[in-house]
């Protein structure tokens, strides 16, 4: 009886195949959208939190000022001995950067690329992850004499020197002659979308004196060893940077410290709730299908009246009439279900690579949306086919 059934629900299908196509086109909307935006969703989230991993090692930013993102304000800048006091002092560290930032136009053999300056120390590869493609780091005396020698990444040496070998050439920083000792490996966009390997790294000494003429230090970054308490390393640098600030019992903080950790769990909650939000609403449009196989399911009955009740007459029985509607609207249910899988799959592939996002196949999404949507034909079918099947066999035949 179930194999009848279903081949008589296929048959009526194959009929009328462009208002089946027509009735299934709201699941196959829905199912496809529901999936492509959890999927590029996902991959947003993966993508942030690959950014923020990128950025360091259990890295902390302590900054001048009270806001955690903006400018220092009227807050002083740290020193140098700041950092070194860190290290020195503290437990739980494992490598502490001062970072002090300019702009610069970069000149070589007649073209000219603007880029963000860091002067800083070896230790700001350690903390900010940073691995050489190329080249070595400063050595103790370029650091403390102010050499004039940098590291560039990988934009700068695509955009100046192109196919040339960068290290051992010297170009212009300003207005001071740099030698390129090094080539820092590819990092690509940051968390904020700015471009990371757009960057020239140079001693901090060399930056004071040559280039902002101060001994300003923008930022210290603060790598902690593993397994040290986050909570208890800012806590940390919070006492030891107001004792050093001459800050009194009374004063707030007039600096900063940022988990980048935290930063990166905030952001990903961020995007999964707007990606549970765009789901949900995507997901109305599969009531909208539903409603739409109601619908036509109906006209079926109505225009099958007269078949309907011939069948009865002849001695089918209620549950068997009920059985052929039903299985046809979980068939165009169905069936919508794998049609909007397949072009959410193609369209989350082609999003993923436009928003250079990864690609983050989730089979437990695919498979509940194929579920959900086979549910919306039994939901909205079984109305259909229960008015079928309690037609009075005698005014069905009657029916014109």
């Amino acid at each position: 009886m179930w194999l009848s059934t279903l081949l008589l629900s296929m048959r009526s299908i194959r009929r009328n195949l462009l208002r089946s196509f027509l009735t299934i086109l709201g699941i196959v909307i829905g199912v496809s959208a529901v999936i492509t935006m959890v999927t590029v969703g996902n991959g947003a989230t993966l993508a942030i939190q690959n950014q923020i991993s990128g950025l360091g090692t259990n890295l902390l930013q302590v900054r001048p000022g009270q806001r955690m993102m903006g400018g220092g304000g009227g807050a002083p800048a740290f020193k140098e001995a700041d950092a070194e006091a860190i290290a020195s002092q503290l437990g739980g560290i494992a490598a502490v950067a001062p970072e002090a930032r300019s702009g610069a136009v970069l000149v070589l053999d007649g073209r000219n690329w603007s880029s963000s300056i860091i002067g800083s120390t070896n230790q700001w590869l350690f903390t900010g992850n940073w691995k050489l493609a190329d080249g070595r780091d400063f050595t103790d005396d370029e650091q403390l004499a102010g050499a004039g020698v940098c590291l560039i990444g990988e934009t700068v040496r695509r955009e100046l020197f192109g196919s040339r070998a960068a290290v051992g050439s010297a170009m212009r920083v300003k207005q001071i002659s740099c030698e390129v000792i090094g080539v820092l490996a590819a990092k690509g966009q940051g968390a904020f979308g700015n471009d990371q390997d757009d960057v020239v790294l140079m001693p901090l000494h060399t930056l004071q004196r040559r280039i902002t003429g101060n001994t300003r230090v923008n930022t210290l970054m603060v790598s902690m060893a593993d397994g040290a308490d986050p909570e208890r390393v800012k806590s940390g640098i919070t006492e030891l940077l107001r004792e050093r600030r001459k800050l009194a019992t009374t004063d707030e903080d007039n600096f900063n410290v940022l988990d980048t950790k935290q930063l990166g769990e905030t952001l990903s909650g961020t995007t999964k709730v707007m990606t549970t939000l765009l789901g949900a609403v995507a997901a109305v449009s599969l009531l909208v299908g539903g409603i739409g196989i109601m619908n036509i399911m109906l006209v079926s009955v109505t225009e099958r009246t007269r078949e309907i009740g011939l069948r009865l007459a002849i001695g089918a029985l209620e549950r068997e009439v009920l059985l052929q509607f039903l299985i046809e609207a979980v068939v165009l249910a169905a069936l919508g279900g794998v049609i909007g899988i397949a072009l959410a799959t193609g369209a989350s592939i082609g999003l993923s690579r436009f928003m250079e996002v990864p690609f983050v196949f989730n089979p437990g999404v695919n498979l509940l949306s194929f579920v959900f949507s086979a549910g919306i034909g039994v939901l909205f079918g079984y109305f259909p086919a229960r008015r079928a099947a309690r037609l009075d066999p005698i005014e069905a035949l009657r029916h014109e």
